[in-house]
């Protein structure tokens, strides 16, 4: 893809802009002078985006971005946040996948899912998390809700309407009220949603002289309920206890069409495949806190439960059309999977009179899932049944020493984590999967104020990457006769280390950051010749480095406010499996612009781009995304939001990669072509926040 006619109109938008409202603000009167003053008011402009030592943080209460309709499209808009096409995972430009929190507490995609928008405060971006966190990461999104401070009730009332290739409705309530000590929240919202995805694959198997290509489209109708409460006690100055829920009940119906060209040697194939697909995706997350403050000796504890659980059911009926003839049925697949997790945490920090804090902690996890597949072949006219269950038990400690000397901010810590994995079949005697391996974290963090403006930073971590309980279940997705997409059980975690710098110059940041992962996980293709069939799936590869060069960039200018994020990225994938085509660097550029308009309105320009990205293993082309925005409320208690996403339609991924003698070329499409519109009535008043989280759980970001 071509980014310069995108970077062109986004320019020629952005002039326009700023013509349009130039002239509106000269159109303002400034000299007008009221003679009765009966109430002065003093407000303040809040940021929407602050940057400190590289890590952005969002205002989503104040500005245009609390009216889009759900948290995963809020974190899309971010700067370097990227989301998968399936909306299944999150990555952030040059560190990976991110730790996400919640008030604290570590979730994961589900519980964002569960969140409503309204319920946020801010967003956090840190690019250097401490021992304190978790060792599976290397950033982490932190999402703080909003709590009140003084008995105040609230309650907000929002419709959205998106008009894509279909339409789609999302309806929320979201309610808060406090009342002396106690305070609880509650939010519920239906969405009926219509996406569109469409994705292709050509590849070619030189030693089996085989050439393939198939195209898929998958219609979904998608009901969703989400719900979530929390309540927070505070019994004195020193004691505080918090209990939260969140769920999400959804019902997805998804036909897909397949089209298949196949050339095996002499023998060609055009094959039609239809399946009818019909899912559920159960999940819900409960929290149980108490935080305790020993003021004789400044310390204070926190201790924590979780319980989580996923509960997934696929059912599909297959059919197949061979050159034209007539549809028959090909297989009848039920698979069902269930995770459940719990968890406990503890937490001491101490504070010094020298500025200096102590903290250490521990956590303990125990995962246990099940994955039942019923597959019968009608062809064959034989069924099979499979059943593996899978443990894991994880048993963390850390300990972090934080201050400053001189002028020298730091901090200082180790995480220690032990890992016990065990798999297996019912028909199996013994174990499949027997893992157990205890790795130390290290890391380390220096920063030295040169002046009042500015400061460097010196960063060095060790972390890990888990595969999520999904991805290790033995599920399967039928493409065609000759194509399916699985799960691994065998994947192993990933182990980075990194070290960064960061300089800062009052509210501009350029940080430059090289990582070094082991067993990074990526797509692979393996071929069996007896059954003449293609599986995809997750594996380890051998190594992935890279640089990174990443420079944050706001500027305001009387009503214009830019962010803008520009990263310079030059990336290695390597295995032995897999053909090493080239590694060049590539650029990831982001600018955010919002205009503060007469009359109470306020309107956003954004633009996404990547360049061509040259990873060693794979090639994947440009893209490129343009979105606009205007807001404005009526009558205090009505906002109403106009949202174009994606301006200029389809986006167009593309990959390429040679793996195990295949050669593919895939090309995804998702609708993001949209028009939305989001009304919300709000009534009631809460003011500062109260609440205090904090996190204790590992392995919810997994329940995926």
């Amino acid at each position: 893809m071509n980014l310069y006619l995108p970077f062109k109109l986004f320019l020629i938008l952005l002039f326009f802009f700023i013509s349009l409202i130039g002239n509106a603000q000269n159109k303002t009167p400034k000299d007008s002078i009221s003679t009765d003053l009966n109430e002065v008011v003093v407000s303040q402009n809040k940021k929407t985006f602050t940057n400190t030592n590289g890590n952005i943080k969002v205002d989503v209460a104040s500005s245009i971005y609390n009216a889009i309709p759900n948290t995963i499209d809020l974190l899309s808009k971010l700067p370097t946040v990227q989301v998968s096409s399936d909306r299944e995972s999150i990555s952030v430009v040059g560190r990976g996948n991110p730790l996400i929190y919640i008030d604290n507490q570590k979730v994961g995609m589900n519980d964002l899912n569960a969140l409503a928008v309204a319920d946020i405060k801010t967003i956090e971006i840190i690019q250097n998390p401490s021992s304190k966190y978790e060792a599976e990461g290397r950033s982490v999104i932190l999402i703080t809700r909003k709590f009140s401070k003084k008995d105040s009730f609230r309650t907000e009332i929002s419709e959205v309407a998106s008009f894509r290739k279909k339409y789609s409705n999302s309806l929320g309530l979201n309610t808060s009220f406090k009342k002396n000590k106690l305070e609880w929240k509650a939010n519920f919202s239906y969405n009926d949603l219509q996406p569109w995805e469409n994705h292709s694959i050509d590849y070619q198997i030189p030693n089996a002289e085989i050439t393939s290509k198939y195209d898929v489209t998958a219609y979904s109708k998608k009901s969703q309920f989400i719900f979530g409460g929390s309540l927070f006690y505070k019994i004195n100055e020193d004691d505080s206890f918090s209990f939260s829920v969140n769920s999400k009940l959804q019902k997805d119906v998804f036909p897909i069409n397949t089209i298949t060209d196949n050339k095996n040697k002499e023998v060609e194939n055009n094959v039609l495949t239809y399946s009818d697909n019909d899912s559920k995706k159960n999940f819900v997350n409960s929290f149980l806190n108490y935080t305790k403050k020993i003021q004789a000796i400044d310390t204070e504890v926190f201790t924590g439960f979780q319980y989580s659980n996923f509960d997934q059911g696929l059912w599909s009926q297959v059919q197949n059309n061979y050159n034209n003839t007539q549809f028959e049925l090909a297989q009848f697949r039920d698979q069902k999977f269930k995770v459940n997790v719990f968890s406990g945490k503890i937490d001491v920090e101490k504070k010094f009179k020298n500025e200096m804090k102590f903290e250490i902690g521990g956590l303990y996890a125990a995962a246990d899932s099940k994955s039942d597949s019923d597959i019968f072949d009608y062809e064959k006219s034989k069924s099979e049944l499979s059943h593996y269950d899978f443990k894991e038990q994880n048993l963390a400690g850390y300990s972090q020493l934080s201050g400053k000397i001189k002028k020298v901010d730091f901090s200082v810590g180790f995480r220690v984590e032990n890992t016990n994995v065990d798999g297996k079949f019912k028909t199996d005697l013994a174990p499949l999967i027997n893992k157990n391996y205890t790795i130390f974290f290290p890391k380390a963090q220096f920063s030295v104020a040169l002046d009042s403006t500015k400061n460097i930073s010196l960063n060095y971590a060790k972390s890990i990457s888990r595969p999520s309980y999904s991805s290790l279940n033995q599920g399967t997705t039928y493409i065609n006769p000759y194509f399916l997409y699985a799960r691994n059980i065998n994947l192993d975690p990933t182990i980075v280390n990194e070290i960064s710098s960061t300089f800062q110059y009052h509210d501009k940041s350029v940080k430059l950051t090289y990582y070094q992962n082991i067993n990074p996980v990526y797509n692979s293709f393996f071929f069996d010749k007896e059954l003449n069939i293609m599986t995809f799936k997750d594996v380890n590869f051998d190594k992935e480095s890279a640089f990174v060069l990443d420079f944050e960039l706001p500027f305001t200018y009387k009503f214009w406010t830019m962010t803008n994020s520009l990263v310079f990225v030059s990336e290695k994938i390597e295995d032995a499996s897999a053909v090493f085509l080239s590694s060049k660097p590539y650029t990831y550029f982001y600018s955010n612009n919002e205009f503060k308009i007469p009359k109470g309105y306020t309107a956003v320009l954004g633009f996404r781009a990547v360049t061509k990205q040259n990873k060693g293993v794979f090639e994947r082309n440009a893209r490129a995304i343009v979105d606009m925005a205007v807001s404005k409320i009526f009558f205090k208690n009505w906002n109403c939001s106009l949202y174009f996403n994606n301006v200029f339609k389809k986006i167009n991924e593309e990959e390429v990669f040679t793996i195990n003698n295949i050669s593919s070329k895939a090309r995804y499409l998702v609708d993001e072509h949209e028009i939305a519109i989001s009304i919300k009535y709000s009534f009631g008043k809460v003011k500062e926040t109260e609440y205090k989280g904090k996190s204790m759980e590992e392995n919810s970001n997994r329940l995926n």
